[in-house]
C-alpha cells in the first residue's frame, strides 16, 4: 500500500506541476507563449508520461474523480478510495507549492490577482460561463474520462496502449473546457492551487469537488452495467 499510495502522490505531483506550471509560467508568455492548446497538451502528456512510468504500481489514477469512478465500475476495493484520494490531494498541493515558489521569484507575482490557474466559473470563468455550464461541462467531461479508462484498460482493449488513449482524452477534454471552467475534472488539481489563490478559488472549489466526483461515478457505472462484456 505505501509503494501505491507514493505512486499517487508522486504522479499527482507531476500532473499539478506540469499542467497548472505550464498555465502559470508558459500560457500567456509573450510571443512564445504556449496558449491553452498548450496546456491542455501539458496535462495530457503528465498524464500519459506518469502512467507509464508508475501506473504499474497503483494503477495510476492521480485523480479523486478517477478513484471514485474506477470504485463505481468495479475495478477497485472500497479500502483503496480515501487512501488513495488523500494521496492524491496531498501531492497536489505539494506541487501548488512548489509552484508557488518559483512563481514568487518573479516581480510582482500575486497569486490572488494572477488566479494561479485555479478553476472557476461565473466571472471567474476564462469565458464568462454560468454555473450551470460549468457544472455540465464538468460532469459530462469526467464521465467520458471514466468511460475512457474503463475501456482502454479492459481485458478485451489492446496491451499496453491505455496510457496513450488516457492522456489523449484528456488532451481532448482540456481543448473543449478550458474556456468555461479553466478546466478540472480533478478535485486534486483544483484544490492544491484553490489554497494558494486563496479567495474565489476557495470558495467556488465546492463544485470542483461535486460534479467531477458525480461525472465519475455515472461513467463508472455506464462502463460496468452497459458496456462491459459480461463474459
Amino acid at each position: 500500500m505505501l509503494k501505491r499510495l507514493s505512486a499517487e502522490f508522486i504522479g499527482t505531483f507531476v500532473l499539478v506541476f506540469g499542467g497548472c506550471g505550464s498555465a502559470i509560467f508558459a500560457a500567456g508568455f509573450p510571443a512564445l507563449g504556449i496558449g491553452f492548446a498548450g496546456v491542455a497538451l501539458a496535462f495530457g502528456l503528465t498524464v500519459l508520461t506518469m502512467a507509464f512510468a508508475v501506473g504499474h504500481i497503483s494503477g495510476g489514477h492521480f485523480n479523486p474523480a478517477v478513484t471514485l469512478g474506477l470504485f463505481a465500475g468495479g475495478r477497485i476495493p472500497a479500502a483503496d478510495v480515501v487512501p488513495y484520494i488523500i494521496s492524491q490531494v496531498l501531492g497536489g498541493i505539494a506541487a501548488a507549492a512548489v509552484l508557488y515558489v518559483i512563481a514568487s521569484g518573479q516581480a510582482g507575482f500575486d497569486a490572488t490577482a494572477s488566479g494561479f490557474a485555479s478553476n472557476g466559473y461565473g466571472e471567474h470563468s476564462p469565458g464568462g460561463y454560468s454555473l450551470a455550464a460549468a457544472m455540465t461541462i464538468e460532469g459530462v467531461l469526467t464521465a467520458v474520462f471514466l468511460i475512457v479508462i474503463h475501456g482502454a484498460t479492459d481485458k478485451r482493449a489492446a496491451a499496453g496502449f491505455a496510457p496513450v488513449a488516457i492522456g489523449l482524452a484528456l488532451t481532448l477534454i482540456h481543448l473543449i473546457s478550458i474556456p468555461v471552467t479553466n478546466t478540472s475534472v480533478n478535485p486534486a488539481r483544483s484544490t492544491a492551487v484553490a489554497l494558494f489563490q486563496g479567495t474565489w478559488a476557495i470558495q467556488q472549489l465546492w463544485m470542483f469537488w461535486l460534479m467531477p466526483l458525480v461525472g465519475g461515478v455515472v461513467g463508472g457505472l455506464i462502463y460496468r452495467y452497459i458496456l462491459q462484456s459480461k463474459d
